[in-house]
């Protein structure tokens, strides 16, 4: 094996003393401790704002065996409560001002999604009053949102269904 005049740590002299202006040899540990630190406050953050992340009105949404929908940044949401209140993103609205504050918040697009979140206790009557008033106002694309997983609609019914 040859020795280089040029190593930092050849053996002339006697000594393992690096000379200036030399080479470093490569540093062969990496510490992980403050990348593992940044992962773990990651984790923490994420997992307490997920919640937070869902629309606010509070509704018990039926459940269908239809799969998700692709998210789209800030759709507008109606949601209709158990008690027939109705709330534009997370906001009261009385039915008669549902169509002009839409129309406002859309700017006139009735090409804009609107999705109608109803409770599965609240009236059919009112659903389909307000599902009404959306199609009269104009706006093309209305969709229903219901929670996954419910029963089929052409196998036998879940055994805590009605009717069973």
């Amino acid at each position: 094996m040859a020795i280089s005049s040029h190593d930092a740590f050849s053996a002339s002299g006697g000594s393992r003393r690096r000379r200036r202006g030399g080479r470093r040899g490569a540093l062969s540990e990496i510490n992980v401790t403050p990348l593992v630190d940044v992962m773990l406050v990651l984790l923490i953050v994420f997992m307490i704002s997920a919640p937070l992340l869902t629309v606010g009105v509070p509704v018990e949404l039926p459940k269908t065996e239809a799969g998700a929908m692709e998210d789209q940044s800030e759709p507008l949401t109606v949601s209709i409560r158990a008690d027939g209140s109705l709330f534009v993103q997370e906001d009261p609205v009385p039915f008669a001002g549902l169509a002009p504050r839409l129309r406002a918040m859309s700017g006139d697009v009735t090409a804009k999604p609107i999705y109608v979140r109803a409770d599965g206790r609240a009236s059919y009557a009112v659903v389909a009053q307000v599902m009404a008033a959306l199609s009269t106002s104009g706006f093309k694309s209305i969709n229903l949102i219901t929670d996954t997983g419910g029963p089929s609609s052409g196998g036998t019914p879940a055994p805590d269904a009605p009717g069973t």
